[in-house]
């Protein structure tokens, strides 16, 4: 049955419109949703001004806020996830690809989908009652007597070994991010042209050869991507850094030392914030962590662009 041309051209407008109403929709929320936390902290911003970011001093009896220990502690907790993280998925999606043997990939892959899944607030209590007393009494003490001692950087790894921390946190994460990072990875490596792959293999290449110099240049750009898209997952965590962090507002040179985060600051305060100052600080620390991810997006946005570039030149 063919339709006349008129209600055809009608529909695909209406089509049009309704895929574009979604679009608009996100770009709405996402504005919407900065602005709002931005005119919340507007009170907090016009009254300590560019101190607000730059001060390590939170003490809400005296009325005093500064972002710089949250901003500080989210950045660090981020970067240490990260730097765990990525390898260790790499690693895996390397393994679900090209070593595993086909009736282990499966259950494997599974596995890593269920990590997923599991809610932010079980990784914090695991990491509260599991991992940071064992890290307390068998690892952190050892990295403390052997680490402490080494020149340049010594000081990330002095400090008492009470199991909660920054680093602590960083390791929850690694553990949240994985799953995400490795399963991103995991798909884009599915999409290298097996030829490509079996002439390399052909050649005489060795299997880390072919994933270095054919797995990885093929799909790089997805590989960032994923990085990335983890990356902000690492920055907006909130319960599961809320129990391990240790909520102390210090800036300290030691992973071991108990720190927080913006995300954990707003979860352990907000709902007890009378004071319209420090209810407007909170909100003002939100809008901050807006800022920080989509600055990061962004910058992953420019790498990807940049990347595109080059393979064009090529």
């Amino acid at each position: 049955m063919r339709y006349p041309r008129r209600t055809s051209a009608r529909a695909d407008r209406f089509f049009a419109g309704l895929v574009a109403s979604a679009g608009y929709f996100v770009l709405f929320a996402l504005a919407g949703a900065a602005i709002s936390m931005f005119w919340g902290g507007r009170e907090a911003i016009t009254t300590f001004g560019f101190d607000f970011f730059t001060s390590s001093n939170w003490d809400v009896g005296a009325g005093q806020f500064g972002a710089a220990v949250a901003i500080f502690g989210t950045l660090v907790s981020a970067t240490i996830a990260m730097l765990i993280a990525v390898p260790i998925s790499f690693g895996i999606a390397l393994f679900l690809t090209e070593v595993a043997p086909n009736w282990l990939r499966g259950p494997v892959a599974a596995a890593i989908e269920l990590l997923a899944g599991i809610p932010s607030i079980i990784y914090g209590m695991w990491g509260l009652f599991v991992l940071a007393p064992y890290l307390g009494e068998h690892i952190y003490p050892w990295v403390n007597d052997n680490l402490g001692e080494l020149p340049l950087i010594g000081a990330l790894f002095q400090g008492p070994p009470i199991g909660i921390g920054l680093l602590t946190a960083g390791l929850v994460l690694a553990v949240m991010v994985i799953p995400f990072t490795s399963s991103v990875m995991r798909e884009v490596f599915l999409t290298v042209p097996t030829r490509l792959k079996e002439s390399a293999y052909a050649l005489g290449s060795t299997k880390w050869e072919v994933a270095w110099d054919i797995v990885l240049p093929y799909t790089r750009t997805a590989v960032i991507g994923g990085v990335f898209l983890g990356l902000g997952r690492a920055l907006g965590e909130t319960m599961a850094v809320t129990f391990v962090i240790g909520n102390a507002y210090n800036i300290s040179a030691s992973l071991l030392e108990p720190g927080t985060s913006i995300a954990s600051s707003i979860a352990n305060e907000f709902a007890e914030a009378v004071d319209p100052l420090h209810k407007s600080a909170l909100l003002a620390l939100g809008f901050v962590l807006f800022v920080i991810t989509f600055v990061v997006l962004s910058i992953s946005r420019l790498m990807l662009r940049q990347l595109k570039r080059r393979e064009g030149t090529v």
